[in-house]
């Protein structure tokens, strides 16, 4: 028999886009991924990069709610079960009004962790171990992608912005990106440099409210800042070439 030709049905299937792309492609469709480099700075756009009102919402509630009942009643199974079907209620919402959940299901994931640490140990302090294990990880990707010549900061950029060599093609623009991801670690490690000690003096309401001011309101002026810094990574040209990494 003949040889079959090769119809456009046989030819090879473009390639399955990496993971890292993968990575970028989801932050460029989020609400950071549309901040405009060339935008002037506001705390309006941060707030919306954020999700909003509605996403500072969901993000300071559960740890208002548990300090509130904590502080009242002593009762870690009501104090942690409250802000988990809190959480439970803003995926819920978000879904049911078809947007997107990811922000408050991550939310939940973190919250419903916490509170079964607390559950099984029986310890209102224990709420933030989960928390200090994030913080703790964050701290040591961020080291790593310094020692890797790969600060985190510079990498994220290239991800927003699809050029992964943008923050290499100047040494200014790579020193941003070094500052950038130090102030990052500096953030996090003062995180778990104020909070540590109130664990384990067990705490439990000065280490909550601590834990709310350290919180979404430092994150948001540490993402200022550096929204700030990387502003001339963004603006990179699409050709730009890394010649000092090759």
């Amino acid at each position: 028999m003949p040889a079959e030709q090769a119809g456009p049905a046989d030819e090879a299937e473009p390639a399955e886009a990496s993971f890292s792309e993968q990575v970028g492609a989801a932050i460029r469709g989020s609400k950071l991924g549309h901040l405009d480099p060339a935008a002037k700075p506001s705390a309006g756009a941060l707030l919306e990069a954020m999700g909003g009102v509605r996403g500072l919402v969901e993000s300071l509630l559960p740890g208002v709610l548990f300090l509130v009942l904590y502080a009242t009643t002593k009762d870690v199974l009501v104090s942690v079960l409250v802000p988990l079907v809190a959480s439970v209620g803003f995926v819920a919402w978000r879904v049911l009004q078809k947007g997107q959940p990811v922000l408050a299901f991550a939310g939940l994931i973190g919250v419903g962790i916490s509170a079964a640490i607390a559950l099984i140990t029986g310890q209102g302090e224990d709420n933030f171990l989960w928390g200090f294990t994030v913080n703790t990880v964050v701290i040591l990707v961020l080291v790593v992608s310094m020692l890797a010549r790969r600060p985190l900061v510079g990498i994220i950029a290239g991800a927003l912005t699809a050029k992964p060599y943008a923050w290499r093609t100047e040494r200014a623009k790579r020193a941003v990106a070094w500052r950038a991801t130090v102030l990052w670690l500096v953030v996090i490690g003062a995180r778990l440099a104020v909070q540590v000690p109130m664990y384990l003096a067990g705490a439990v309401e000065a280490l909550a409210a601590t834990k709310l001011l350290m919180g979404v309101p430092l994150y948001l002026a540490a993402l200022w800042v550096t929204w700030l810094m990387v502003r001339a990574v963004l603006d990179t040209p699409a050709d730009a070439v890394d010649q000092e990494s090759r």
